[in-house]
């Protein structure tokens, strides 16, 4: 259990601050990792042969394993139908891949399900990978090769357990193209995004709500689950996940001015049909009255009328630094764990036990 802190700074708060430093010094030091050039190199094989590469894990790392099978998707710059999949961990454990390469995400390598879809992916004749903080983990006892991030999250709600990975994969990514990646993009990128004023602004109109959704597509759809996990887990706050599309088709019959709305458009602020829905999902938004915020692409926020997202927005800047897709999930990192640590703070929550501190919660988590 983390130390419960009266109020903020909360351990959550401390892990945000640290990340783009973090980040820097995790992408230096896995550009020599022999671990990242055999997973990389496992990777581009996998998909010369046409076998598949699957991403695995729970929670957090079920949506860091997503944005990297986004990244490594545009790196091998796969048709449509070709894409690499993320699945959920205990799926895996039930239907293994029965060859390819099954890549599993864990931040501390004891996830049951993730361990199980591990031995299941050996049993089947597949080849497995870990990415996780410590090579002395229980998952890493399983898996063919294992990918250290070396530095464990503070709070149980994750924010340096969910970027650790996705800087992980762009690497890979990096080294499957052979382009060079400078480690300081992420921290300047990460340090752009670091809006904590405008995010409690955007959480002090939000934290009244009752409940909440979040809607991305695409790449943005693993921003928008892990920010659904976050402001549950993190604010207490139920909330689910959708894609652009999928809320205009009933979600929304149970929406009111009492439902608090974040839509994500950054990884696809470049695909007009995408921008197009985004903005029917905020028009649809204001005629129920919801309060509305959105974290959005530099490049598109001009594009979005400001009178849509009444509760405010959080932008992320452009970079060439890095490839498009990574920059997008990494650059969304920082705004979505911010809004919910000051959406936390708003409704007087200490983010960092995730609720276990309630018997209750504890209890009914195992």
């Amino acid at each position: 259990m983390p130390p419960l802190r009266d109020g903020p700074p909360y351990a959550m708060t401390e892990m945000i601050a640290a990340e783009p430093t973090l980040a820097e010094r995790l992408a230096a030091r896995l550009a020599t990792d022999p671990a990242v050039a055999e997973l990389a190199a496992r990777v581009r094989d996998a998909n010369r042969d046409g076998m598949p590469v699957t991403l695995v894990g729970c929670g957090t790392s079920e949506h860091a394993a997503e944005a990297i099978a986004a990244i490594w998707t545009n790196a091998l710059d796969l048709a449509p139908g070709r894409e690499i999949r993320a699945i959920q961990a205990l799926e895996a454990a039930v239907r293994p891949p029965r060859e390819g390469l099954v890549v599993a995400v864990s931040h501390e390598g004891g996830t049951t399900a993730t361990n199980e879809a591990l031995r299941a992916a050996t049993g089947s004749g597949a080849r497995t990978a870990l990415i996780t903080v410590d090579a002395r983990s229980p998952g890493a006892l399983l898996a063919d090769i294992v990918v250290t991030t070396a530095e464990q999250d503070q709070s149980w709600c994750h924010t340096v357990g969910y970027l650790s990975p996705v800087v992980v994969g762009t690497v890979v990514a990096a080294r499957i193209t052979g382009a060079p990646l400078d480690a300081a993009a992420f921290r300047d990128l990460l340090r752009s995004t670091d809006d904590g004023q405008g995010a409690g602004a955007v959480a002090g109109q939000l934290a009244p709500a009752s409940n909440a959704i979040t809607v991305g597509s695409g790449g943005d759809h693993a921003s928008a689950r892990e920010l659904a996990l976050k402001l549950a887990e993190g604010a207490h706050l139920p909330t689910m996940a959708l894609r652009v599309e999928t809320i205009l088709h009933g979600h929304l019959a149970a929406a009111d001015a009492r439902t608090a709305l974040v839509v994500i458009l950054v990884a696809n602020a470049g695909e007009p049909k995408l921008r197009d829905r985004t903005i029917d999902v905020l028009g649809a938004a204001r005629e129920l009255g919801m309060p509305a915020a959105a974290i959005l692409a530099a490049s598109v926020g001009d594009e979005i009328p400001s009178n849509l997202t009444p509760a405010g927005r959080l932008t992320v800047p452009a970079t060439r630094d890095l490839p498009p897709v990574a920059a997008a999930l990494t650059g969304s990192a920082i705004p979505l764990q911010l809004l919910a640590e000051r959406m936390a703070r708003a409704r007087g929550v200490n983010p960092d036990a995730i609720g276990r501190d309630n018997p209750a919660q504890a209890a009914a988590h195992g």
